[in-house]
């Protein structure tokens, strides 16, 4: 049907009915709210059109409105139920109460709620559902994509995919769950309209969902892109020596921020330490991180919500979906490494409130953290053959346990890895496990380079954002490829800065301390991988307990805003080796003797406490042997203790330094070697050793090394590292 085909006076009935809607669904009288123009064009073609329609508007704008409105119009006319795909827990309850407001019926499916699924199927099908919101990892469920979503494709009377940035791997938050949008989109039956909307897409993005979700190229598709400014934004930015005074400043300037917001960090760690020193410092506030339980990610959502927190110290993890229409500031304790994805976080302030304030300090560690994430994106070529290789060998279908010893990749790596073949249609997800389809690959080898040479313009782009002079509003405007940028007025550099970096000593005093605070746990393993008799280790269950380390120490995390700062550098790959340093020795010293004195230690005068260390034993390494040598010398010589000797080598396992359990567990398996010396010396030894070395990553060498030591007769075993790879 064509604008043609509906006489204007319906169309002017129907802006009417819809109108009447939003009313409702923002809690005005009838009638007393009124749809943006752009808001009512995607709506027309939702509802009289049947099209296709591709909305990028800021955050803010009114997108749920879109596809809520055209719901009742659409359910007033005899459609089925609205299926919105949508990619956060904590999105899909903010929706489903928006809805309510309207008098639309929501459910949702999701990993959190499987034993209401077959309820729910029920009332689809008896129709008394409106909205159903999934998961994008719902379709790639064996059991959701096989039965469910035959279902839904055939019943649903429209599509919706929010979030859509993250169906293109150009975007900051690519998820390849979301391709499987591309099945639906196929079986949909001819004039179901679809609606895709987004936030945060520049156009490079906007024309790969365009594409992707048949929204764009040659179809008969709206394309609704607005500007993107936001007026209440103020950004800038603060240029702060160090972690120290970072924290010192926001602990002094908190409470001069207006209402409540979000302090984001890089790192689950740098949120955790921020959030104790904030605490400590007598502010209200929460962490929200990856690590967050759901239930405590809930009650710190409605925390922030009701203002009974000054603000949420959060990742990345509160991104998308979070929706508090007078959040009064974002601030940013180091740079996300996208404009797209900053403007993203930052566009969760200033909805309903004419100023919001938006900080960025940039902190000298951010390069190395982007440098991470990039470490762990898709693999290389010949590791996703020999994953190929291995399924299509295999007799049956294979799990991600009994995959991961077979190929070098971990876990979380290797299923991104395999959610991707299966949008492509090598591998495809079964009951049981995974399975080859024969269907040729291609290694996308130049668009893999470009996404590569993306990401490193996009970090460029935020250094440039850090120091440009001009309107930081237009920067990122400009990044976001919005054509109306222009200088906002509004801006530190528009404008005077609004804040200064002054510190006072107190405060820095304070933040020092709590930075220079060392000491983290470091749990022992106590159970082997599944899957290593496949690789030729046998080795499974429980670590018996005569063969365990001990509880442990490390000095810091690498990815801590303090001590991490400080071991980075120490430890990186290309670092040269050397005698350890004072300060690094001295601050190892602190953690032994707060260990020894702390609950459950041998110093702690508890009646259980148990025995004092007797010596100390080293692991050998062949990157760094004269920092170990020394670091373990510095240890015996201050705790009085016998350098009894040093683990040592007989294989090389650089090359799976980073690969997965099972496959570093076959590497050092007969990799290490305790020699006759220092097991003569064990066996004279009457308590425990301190087991040295530079840094865990997995866990794995310390228990392997751990189990070796106990076996030649240590009475336990205590590892000590310098840094944990977290």
């Amino acid at each position: 049907m064509t604008n043609d085909d509906l006489p204007p006076t319906d169309r002017q009935d129907l802006r009417t009915a819809a109108d009447a809607v939003l009313s409702r669904l923002v809690g005005a009288p009838s009638g007393a709210a009124r749809l943006r123009e752009d808001q009512w064009r995607a709506i027309e073609a939702l509802v009289a059109d049947k099209r296709r329609a591709l909305v990028v508007q800021r955050t803010g704008w009114g997108k749920s409105a879109v596809y809520f409105v055209a719901t009742a119009l659409l359910r007033e006319r005899g459609a089925g139920p609205t299926v919105i795909v949508s990619p956060l827990l904590a999105l899909m309850r903010n929706q489903v109460d928006a809805a309510a407001r309207a008098g639309i019926h929501a459910r949702t499916i999701n990993s959190s709620n499987t034993e209401e699924w077959d309820t729910i199927r029920r009332e689809v099908a008896a129709g008394e559902v409106d909205v159903l919101l999934v998961s994008p990892e719902r379709l790639n469920n064996p059991d959701f994509r096989d039965q469910v979503l035959p279902e839904l494709a055939a019943a649903t009377g429209l599509l919706v995919v929010d979030e859509a940035h993250c169906i293109s791997d150009w975007g900051h938050d690519f998820r390849p769950d979301y391709r499987r949008l591309r099945t639906m989109l196929a079986d949909l039956p001819p004039g179901v309209p679809v609606l895709a909307t987004t936030a945060t897409a520049n156009a490079r993005v906007t024309a790969d969902v365009a594409e992707q979700l048949g929204t764009g190229g040659g179809s008969d598709a709206l394309v609704l892109r607005g500007p993107l400014d936001r007026e209440s934004l103020s950004l800038g930015v603060l240029r702060l020596p160090d972690a120290a005074h970072r924290m010192a400043w926001l602990a002094e300037h908190l409470d001069e921020l207006p209402g409540s917001g979000i302090v984001y960090t890089l790192t689950v760690a740098a949120a955790e330490e921020v959030t104790a020193f904030l605490r400590q410092s007598g502010h209200t506030v929460a962490s929200y991180t990856g690590k967050t339980e759901n239930a405590d990610r809930r009650q710190a959502e409605e925390d922030l919500l009701a203002n009974r927190v000054k603000a949420l110290v959060a990742t990345s993890a509160l991104g998308m979906g979070f929706d508090k229409p007078d959040l009064g500031f974002v601030i940013h304790l180091g740079s996300p490494s996208s404009p797209i994805a900053y403007y993203q976080q930052v566009g969760r302030a200033g909805r309903g409130v004419e100023h919001a304030e938006v900080l960025l300090l940039p902190g000298k560690e951010d390069q190395a953290i982007w440098e991470y994430f990039a470490s762990i994106a898709f693999p290389p070529e010949e590791q996703v053959r020999r994953t190929l290789d291995v399924l299509a060998r295999a007799e049956r279908p294979l799990s991600l346990p009994a995959l991961e010893p077979l190929v070098e990749l971990r876990r979380s790596r290797l299923e991104t890895m395999l959610k991707v073949l299966d949008v492509d249609g090598a591998v495809r997800r079964v009951q049981g496990g995974w399975i080859s389809t024969g269907v040729p690959w291609t290694y996308d080898t130049e668009r893999y380079a470009w996404v590569a040479k993306q990401r490193a313009a996009e970090q460029q782009a935020m250094r440039d954002y850090v120091t440009t002079t001009d309107c930081r509003m237009e920067f990122l405007r400009r990044q976001l490829d919005d054509d109306e940028a222009a200088p906002c007025g509004r801006c530190d550099n528009c404008t005077k800065p609004r804040f200064t970096d002054s510190v006072s000593p107190a405060a820095l005093a304070a933040a020092q301390g709590e930075l220079a605070r060392a000491g983290v746990e470091v749990e022992p393993r106590k159970m082997w991988p599944t899957g290593l008799p496949a690789v030729g280790v046998e080795l499974k269950g429980r670590i018996p307990a005569g063969e365990q380390a001990a509880p442990g120490r490390a000095l810091g995390r690498l990815s801590d805003i303090g001590w991490g700062n400080r071991l980075r550098p120490l430890l990186a790959p290309q670092a040269p080796d050397g005698p350890v340093p004072d300060d690094v020795a001295n601050a190892v010293i602190g953690v032994l003797a707060d260990w020894a004195k702390g609950p459950g230690g041998w110093a702690s005068g508890q009646p259980d406490a148990p025995p004092r260390p007797v010596g100390v034993v080293t692991l050998a390494s062949r990157t760094r042997p004269l920092l170990l040598r020394s670091l373990g010398t510095r240890i015996a010589e201050t705790g009085r203790l016998p350098l009894l000797g040093s683990i040592g080598y007989t294989g090389d396992i650089t090359q799976v330094s980073r690969s997965n359990s099972a496959q570093r567990l076959k590497a050092l398996h007969g990799a290490l070697t305790v020699p006759p010396a220092l097991v003569e010396a064990l066996g004279q030894a009457d308590g425990p050793v301190l087991l040295v070395d530079d840094m865990t990553e997995t866990g794995w060498t310390i228990a392997v090394a751990a189990r070796m030591l106990r076996r030649a007769g240590a009475q336990g075993v205590l590892p000590l590292v310098l840094a944990v790879q977290a």
